[in-house]
């Protein structure tokens, strides 16, 4: 009797000895002075924008569907019944949007996101206990992370917020969250850094921080801050069906985007001008590499600056400047932050050799990101000749025909014309329509050379990797073939 009373008696005693123990190690930390210092920086946006009476109706259907398409119909009796202004006609509407900021400096410059300000007509900011909406000149904008930079004139002693330095934060650590979420002015949440070098989809250099201090509609543009009082972010995207999961730009990025617009210039990137893939398992081993870090070479445009030094398809860059790339994010982020006419070194995995490569880096530029035109070229028809090989798919040689509607300059690789239901091949996203231009980076012209590569080196590493052109694009698929002897 008396044992079965002192065993729980004991275990309660342990289990209060471990919680104080744990509240005595890990203290909640009081942000009240941390608040009323950050707090009178956080500012209101609100941006007032004129769209066109039913604008937004035809809008909705034209980001899934574009003119020549199967909605014509639906068109032609859309502006039947309501007129011109589908199109964008008709009588101005005011669209009103909020969203958050901070000051950057005592003079009146302060950042949000561009998805705040972008198409805004009039621009205004409001601090807190200040009913008076101040206006705003954007100073300028970056769409490709979601920066922009505005300026209230006038000012010469408003609070500030300072920089930090993003990459020494560590996932766990405490972070603050000051915005307008809903609109309800000076909000602040409280919560932790949960993951770093997140990537969902929101641009091409996705490196956000993840954190589950409340943010919410409202937020964007807000400030993420540290226990020192800096910001260390910028809250910019939530998961609309989630909870406690919010993304911020990494202030190690946005302070030199930032920097750029602040002196009147527009964003500069450094460029290599070529397409890239990641690495996985199967790849990784085609390359004969003993891991998937790197980023892979799917295809060089001429002229640029990877092709002037000498960086050929199938290569992977495993390091830019002395700094390991994880992956083909990594390595885009990377040679972005990079100033355009800087040389840098390149380690490259060439045919399982370790080669280095110097370039001097051009600028990025949409213009640069379109596809070369099509190549002219004679026509003629297929030979007719096919194979099935282990790898399941049938294959035949390419006529000029065909290459010249798929905008190659010649006729040069295997058209695959079959997939077989179910095979490996299949289950790599090999696709009928393909062209194989190269089997573990080795040409090949004709069924018999694809059959020869598979059968002396594919089989022999037990996969094969095919570098393909597909529409407009080039891409590696690696497709198993069976075990390694």
């Amino acid at each position: 009797m008396v044992k079965r009373i002192l065993a729980p008696s004991l275990a309660a005693l342990a289990l209060l000895a471990w919680t104080a123990m744990a509240q005595a190690r890990i203290p909640l930390p009081d942000i009240t002075e941390l608040v009323d210092k950050a707090g009178p920086a956080v500012v209101n946006i609100s941006t007032t924008k004129t769209v066109k009476a039913q604008e937004g109706v035809r809008d909705l259907f034209e980001q899934f569907h574009k003119r020549g398409g199967p909605m014509d119909d639906f068109f032609e009796q859309f502006e039947k019944h309501f007129g011109p202004q589908g199109r964008g006609g008709g009588k101005g509407q005011k669209q009103r949007s909020m969203g958050s900021g901070f000051v950057i400096s005592a003079d009146g410059y302060i950042v949000t996101n561009n998805h705040v300000v972008e198409g805004a007509d009039e621009v205004k900011v409001q601090f807190r206990n200040n009913e008076k909406g101040l206006p705003a000149k954007i100073i300028g904008r970056d769409p490709e992370t979601d920066l922009a930079l505005l300026k209230i004139e006038g000012k010469s002693n408003l609070p500030y917020l300072e920089f930090g330095d993003s990459g020494k934060i560590k996932v766990g650590e405490w972070v603050l969250a000051i915005g307008n979420p809903f609109g309800l002015d000076n909000t602040v949440t409280l919560g932790i850094v949960s993951a770093k070098g997140r990537i969902i989809g929101a641009g091409p250099f996705d490196n956000f921080i993840q954190t589950d201090a409340s943010i919410n509609p409202g937020n964007s543009g807000g400030p993420l801050i540290d226990l020192d009082g800096k910001v260390i972010g910028i809250n910019t995207a939530i998961v609309a069906s989630g909870q406690g999961i919010g993304f911020a730009i990494p202030s190690s990025m946005a302070r030199d985007v930032i920097s750029q617009l602040r002196d009147g210039k527009k964003v500069q990137r450094g460029w290599l001008g070529v397409t890239i893939q990641d690495i996985d398992e199967n790849t990784a081993k085609a390359l004969g590499m003993d891991n998937t870090k790197g980023a892979l070479i799917t295809s060089v445009m001429d002229g640029q600056p990877a092709g002037k030094a000498g960086i050929k398809t199938g290569d992977v860059i495993t390091a830019v400047g002395g700094q390991k790339i994880d992956n083909s994010n990594d390595l885009l982020r990377r040679i972005a932050a990079i100033r355009p006419g800087e040389s840098v070194e390149l380690a490259v995995m060439r045919k399982g050799s370790p080669v280095t490569v110097s370039v001097t880096l051009g600028e990025r530029d949409a213009k640069k990101l379109a596809q070369n035109a099509p190549g002219q070229g004679g026509e003629d028809e297929a030979d007719g000749d096919q194979t099935t090989s282990a790898v399941g798919v049938s294959v035949r040689a390419l006529t000029a025909k065909e290459a010249k509607a798929l905008g190659m300059d010649k006729a040069q690789g295997l058209l695959i014309t079959e997939v077989v239901d179910g095979s490996e091949a299949e289950q790599a996203d090999v696709r009928p329509g393909d062209v194989i231009l190269e089997v573990n980076q080795r040409p090949v012209a004709s069924p018999a050379d694809f059959a020869k590569v598979v059968d002396e080196d594919g089989k022999k590493k037990g996969v094969v990797m095919l570098q393909i052109k597909r529409q407009s694009q080039t891409v590696f698929r690696t497709v198993p073939i069976g075990t390694s002897k």
